[in-house]
């Protein structure tokens, strides 16, 4: 029952008290773990209830019965059973349910991971075949990045780092290289530099394949577009370790004003975007810089960190 009462807190009320709460934006590294907890959390504990209760006829914890359950499936002894446990059917229903809820999990994930990565491959030929030749403010904005870098022949500022398996790219338009002073591109490489090197991908993409996987529960939404937002505030707060807050602030206005493009370059992906997704609107962004809080004691964020940890041991221990 307590595995049952979990997944009920961390399916509801958990994200949405989460989604709500205003310290994130103080410490949006430790809300980022406690997101990755109760997700992790919630998905053992809604696969592990049904998983557990199904298998108790067969053993007392899962590693004991479920090689018993497959054999009593196999084997047909699962029969005589039915004399002192009528719910037996139901129970083998459960955790086959649970079993198949498991597989389905991984197979949205590898397969939104197999799709992501075709995708980021489509776009780096388009943006090779439409990059502009190599110019002095091309190699200017390389040595800036320090990765391999293209620039786009395209009025409207943008920029952005497409994550490869055989290393990143870092693409630029010719309007941010215009309209951007030295300074405020350097701002801007460095916050999409944060999400390749604190691999923020990774983690929008495992909480878009967990909303893809239960979309039916609303709360994964939630979750996805907080995660993203957090990433944000994550890679700003990286760039205002080595660059001014004026040069981020202006560079964020510039390329947040120009809104979308209209020319033939490729649209960005969002997860790359230095605009962001839609996931924090560009004013709370702008507040958060222009009106920085003190962030949260270290203690606080340590505690948190540890709270996330044993949310996400917990009911690993239930199951075990």
């Amino acid at each position: 029952m307590l595995l049952a009462a979990l997944a009920v807190i961390l399916a509801w009320p958990v994200p949405v008290l989460l989604g709500r709460a205003r310290w994130v934006r103080r410490a949006p590294a430790a809300a980022m773990a406690l997101w990755q907890s109760v997700a992790l959390a919630g998905g053992l504990s809604l696969i592990g209830f049904p998983l557990l209760w199904g298998l108790t006829p067969f053993g007392d914890t899962v590693v004991e019965a479920a090689p018993a359950f497959v054999r009593s499936l196999v084997e047909g002894s699962w029969i005589p059973l039915l004399e002192h446990d009528p719910w037996l059917p139901t129970r083998i229903a459960a955790a086959t349910l649970a079993l198949m809820l498991f597989a389905h999990l991984v197979l949205t994930l590898a397969v939104t991971a197999v799709k992501t990565v075709a995708n980021r491959r489509r776009h780096r030929q388009m943006v090779e075949l439409l990059a502009a030749p190599p110019s002095e403010r091309s190699r200017l904005a390389e040595g800036i990045s320090g990765t391999p870098t293209r620039v786009l022949p395209h009025d409207v500022p943008l920029a952005y780092c497409l994550p490869g398996l055989t290393g990143s790219l870092t693409v630029l338009s010719r309007g941010l290289l215009d309209q951007l002073s030295e300074p405020e591109v350097a701002a801007v490489v460095a916050h999409e530099r944060a999400h390749l090197r604190q691999r923020h991908d990774l983690l929008r993409l495992a909480f878009e394949a967990w909303h893809r996987a239960v979309a039916w529960l609303p709360t994964t939404a939630m979750a996805q577009r907080a995660v993203a937002g957090l990433t944000e505030m994550m890679a700003d707060d990286a760039a205002l370790t080595v660059h001014d807050r004026r040069d981020l602030v202006r560079a964020i206005v510039l390329t947040g004003e120009a809104g979308a493009p209209t020319a033939p370059a490729p649209v960005p992906p969002r997860t790359e975007n230095v605009q962001g997704d839609g996931s924090v609107p560009l004013t709370l962004r702008l507040y958060r810089l222009l009106s920085p809080a003190d962030p949260l004691p270290v203690a606080v964020r340590l505690l948190v960190v540890v709270a996330a940890l044993g949310l996400a041991i917990f009911p690993l221990v239930l199951l075990l």
